[in-house]
C-alpha cells in the first residue's frame, strides 16, 4: 500500500512539474519552452520501440490482406462453407486488431507506475469525451459478438436498409445492400433499435410472395398453380415446406383473393432471382388457365332519387 501511495505521489509530482513548466509558455508565447520538461516527456517514449512498431503495424496489415484474400478464394471453391469461413475471418480480424494495439503500446512506451498513471490521466482528461461514441461502439461490438443478433453473411433489415452483413468490426458493421451499396452502421446503433434477420446463420431463407385474383375465379386451381410454380423453381430449397395461404382482402376500391406463397430459397444470394422466376411462372400459368386478376368495382346510380345500384367491371382483364 505504501509503495502504491509513493508511486502515485511521484506520478502526481511529475504531472505537476510538467504543468508548471509548460504554464509560462502558455501565458508568454515569446518565451522558449523548458528543455527539462520536454526531456521528461521524451523519456516516456521508447524510440527504438516506435521504429519496431512500424514493422508490427505493417505486418498486421499484410496479415489482414492475406486473410481476406484467402477467405475470398476458399469461399469460391467451397460455397457451402462460405459463412463458416467469413465467421472465422471476423474473429481473426478482431484478434489481430487487439494484438497489434497491445504490441504497439508495449513496444513504444516504457511502462512503469508513474508513466501508467501519467498516460491514464492524460488520456482520460484530454480525449475522454472525444472518444465516448467510439468506446460505446467498441463495447457494442463486443456485445454483438457475444449476443450474436446477426452474423457475417446474414441477410438483415435495419434502419430502412436491407442487405447482407459483410463485416463486423470494432467500431461499425458493414452491410452490402441489394443495390450493391456498402452501408456502414456504428455498432452502438444496434443496442436500441430492432434488427430483422432473414436467415440467422443459414444459407436458405424464407421468401414471401403475394398474388391476387378475382373472388369469382377458381381459387383452388389458382392455389395449385402457385404451389407448383414455387416447387418447380430451380432456386427453391425443398427440404423446407412450401405453403400457400389463401384469404380475402379489401383493397382500396375492390375485393380480392390473396394467395401468399411462403417458400425457401436455397441461398440468400438468389432471393430476388427466385422471386422473379416464381412470378414469371405464376403469370404464365394464370394466363394459360384463364385466371384473371381482381377487377375494380365502380358504383353507378341508375337515376336521381332511386336506390338501385348498377355494378360494372372495369377493363382489368375482364
Amino acid at each position: 500500500m505504501n509503495d502504491a501511495r509513493h508511486s502515485l505521489s511521484r506520478a502526481v509530482a511529475t504531472v505537476g512539474a510538467i504543468a508548471l513548466s509548460l504554464a509560462p509558455g502558455l501565458v508568454h508565447a515569446t518565451e522558449q519552452p523548458d528543455i527539462d520538461s520536454l526531456g521528461q516527456i521524451a523519456r516516456l517514449i521508447r524510440w527504438s520501440g516506435v521504429f519496431t512498431s512500424l514493422f508490427v503495424v505493417a505486418g498486421a496489415w499484410l496479415a489482414m490482406r492475406f486473410l481476406h484474400n484467402t477467405v475470398a478464394t476458399l469461399s469460391k471453391r467451397f460455397p457451402n462453407r462460405r459463412l463458416l469461413l467469413q465467421k472465422f475471418a471476423t474473429f481473426a480480424q478482431f484478434i489481430v486488431y487487439v494484438g497489434t494495439g497491445l504490441a504497439v503500446v508495449m513496444l513504444s512506451f516504457q511502462l512503469n507506475d508513474s508513466i501508467i498513471a501519467l498516460i491514464g490521466g492524460t488520456v482520460a482528461v484530454s480525449i475522454g469525451f472525444a472518444i465516448k461514441d467510439l468506446v460505446a461502439s467498441f463495447i457494442a461490438g463486443i456485445m454483438i459478438m457475444i449476443d450474436r443478433p446477426f452474423q457475417v453473411g446474414d441477410r438483415v433489415r435495419f434502419g430502412g436498409e436491407y442487405g447482407d452483413i459483410t463485416a463486423i468490426g470494432l467500431r461499425s458493421v458493414r452491410m452490402q445492400t441489394l443495390d450493391d451499396n456498402t452501408v456502414t452502421i456504428p455498432n452502438n446503433k444496434f443496442l436500441n433499435d430492432m434488427t430483422s434477420n432473414g436467415n440467422y446463420g443459414a444459407l436458405e431463407m424464407q421468401v414471401v410472395m403475394d398474388f391476387y385474383i378475382a373472388p369469382d375465379q377458381d381459387v383452388r386451381r389458382a392455389r395449385e398453380l402457385v404451389t407448383e410454380c414455387g416447387v418447380t423453381s430451380r432456386y427453391a430449397y425443398l427440404d423446407k415446406p412450401v405453403v400457400v395461404l389463401v384469404n380475402q382482402v379489401i383493397m382500396e376500391s375492390y375485393v380480392a383473393v390473396r394467395l401468399r406463397l411462403k417458400a425457401y430459397v436455397l441461398d440468400t444470394r438468389y432471393e430476388k432471382v427466385f422471386e422473379t422466376d416464381v412470378n414469371m411462372r405464376v403469370m404464365d400459368a394464370f394466363a394459360d388457365e384463364g385466371v384473371v386478376p381482381p377487377a375494380i368495382l365502380v358504383r353507378n346510380t341508375e337515376a336521381p332519387g332511386k336506390l338501385g345500384l348498377a355494378t360494372k367491371l372495369a377493363a382489368t382483364g375482364r
